[in-house]
């Protein structure tokens, strides 16, 4: 039941205003001035506020521009009794939904506000569904060499230099370019990817440039193209080594002159494209093999950034099988699980030859094919190890920090992942894990674990 704030000095716009809404089945309030309206909204999540402009002391457009200083994010109507345009405006500028003029039409007040919480429910949903899309996309690890690349993608993201990353299959070169894109000034435009390996070569031309109606067969209609679409924002040429010699030349002369010419077309297109390439190839190798234009590199590779396999990460092995237990548990809407001391060991023992998206199939066979809410040795013997005795760096030379480091390490990541599956609910946790709450709070704060929620 969405909820709405109706402010307005005369008592009878409030009386019949307010009557007339809670008979449509919303929950109202009312109150007399600009004031009373920001005390009120720190009480109280709104979904639309009526908002009268000629209001004593703050009037109604400053009151407005208040409240988009504190983020409230409520749909807002303006009232008024005396319109003008240049009111309009400002009211508009500031991010009003509507403008309705007094004496009030309660039929079409009643259809502006039902556009007005229409148009916020779709905001909401925005909200979440991008916030959902963000969680998913982001970099889980704390091991150096990805603090390393934290700093590399800040520093190369609020620039137009073009960017190439490079790492072996599966080591997140898409996450990483997404991040870049988010970071940058063109995050409100489109991030627009290509996979230049799974397109065939007749087709690539007319997938990045687009085409012309009757340019070639099965050509029906005008399509644009991947730079045209991009336009604003970033292209993502994902396995750039992979594209032939041909469309590099193509490709080189749109970086160049940032236009493009539509197969089957006769005029260019002028575009505004960041390009951000990937390869799982060493293209100098490429280069004096003859399979890749040595100008076509130099244009690409002016922020090189490199991906780390994931043998190479440590510890990131068992933060990224706890994001994905996580993660793919709320996906499937069954209960998440835990992995025991053998188990993780044996993630950290394994190499990865197929780096994070490898870690994150086997996590998604194990979440289904284990019986028990702990992962134990015997549901990952599969991945053909076994936990090591004496544990190893990412380099591979002996751990040397002392045994209670490394225990405490080790419980303090396994409590928190206790935490992320129980919600941070303090009781199931203990539950879980089979000690008392009393204990586990001293543990935690042992282990300096921030205070979660109780129940």
């Amino acid at each position: 039941m969405a909820a709405i704030l109706i402010v307005d000095d005369e008592a009878g716009v409030r009386a019949s205003l307010g009557g007339v809404l809670r008979d449509e089945g919303y929950t109202v309030d009312a109150v007399e001035s600009g004031e009373a309206c920001l005390e009120q909204v720190t009480r109280k999540a709104y979904d639309l506020l009526l908002l009268d402009i000629w209001l004593p002391g703050l009037d109604g457009l400053d009151t407005l521009a208040r409240l988009r200083e504190r983020r409230v994010d409520a749909q807002v109507i303006m009232i008024s009794g005396h319109g003008n345009i240049e009111n309009a405006v400002r009211a508009t500028k500031l991010g009003a939904f509507d403008f309705i003029e007094k004496p009030l039409s309660l039929e079409k007040t009643v259809l502006a506000v039902r556009n007005a919480l229409r148009q916020h429910k779709l905001e909401v949903e925005n909200r979440a569904l991008r916030a959902r899309v963000d969680k998913r996309f982001v970099i889980v690890g704390e091991s150096p060499l990805i603090q390393q690349l934290r700093e590399q993608i800040a520093m190369a993201a609020p620039t137009n230099g073009r960017v190439l990353i490079s790492g072996e299959n599966g080591t997140g070169k898409e996450l990483v370019a997404r991040q870049i894109h988010a970071l940058s000034h063109r995050r409100a435009g489109a991030f627009v990817e290509v996979n230049c390996a799974a397109i065939p070569e007749e087709l690539i031309e007319s997938e990045l440039f687009g085409h012309m109606k009757g340019a070639f067969t099965g050509a029906v209609a005008d399509r644009r193209g991947k730079f045209e679409l991009a336009h604003g924002g970033t292209l993502f040429l994902d396995e750039i080594g992979d594209m032939s010699l041909k469309m590099q030349a193509k490709v080189l002369r749109a970086l160049q002159e940032q236009v493009i010419e539509p197969v089957g077309g006769q005029s260019s297109v002028r575009v505004d494209v960041r390009v951000i390439a990937a390869t799982n190839k060493n293209l100098l190798e490429e280069i004096r093999a003859g399979r890749f234009r040595e100008d076509l590199y130099f244009r690409l590779n002016v922020i090189p950034i490199g991906v780390p396999p994931l043998r190479d990460r440590g510890d990131d092995v068992i933060r990224l099988a706890q994001h994905f237990v996580a993660e793919l548990s709320q996906e499937y809407g069954r209960r998440a699980k835990l992995f025991s001391l053998e188990a993780a060991e044996m993630l950290r023992a394994f190499r990865w030859p197929g780096n994070v998206r490898e870690l994150r199939n086997v996590v998604e066979r194990v979440l289904i094919m284990a019986p028990g809410d702990v992962i134990t040795a015997s549901d990952l013997v599969f991945l053909g190890v076994t936990a090591p005795a004496n544990l190893r760096d990412a380099t591979g030379a002996p751990i040397v920090r002392p045994l209670h480091s490394a225990r405490d390490a080790w419980e303090r990541d396994y409590i928190l992942a206790a935490l992320a599956v129980c919600d941070g609910n303090i009781s199931r946790t203990a539950e879980v894990l089979d000690v008392e709450r009393s204990n586990l709070y001293k543990k935690m704060r042992a282990l300096g674990i921030g205070p979660m929620r109780e129940t």
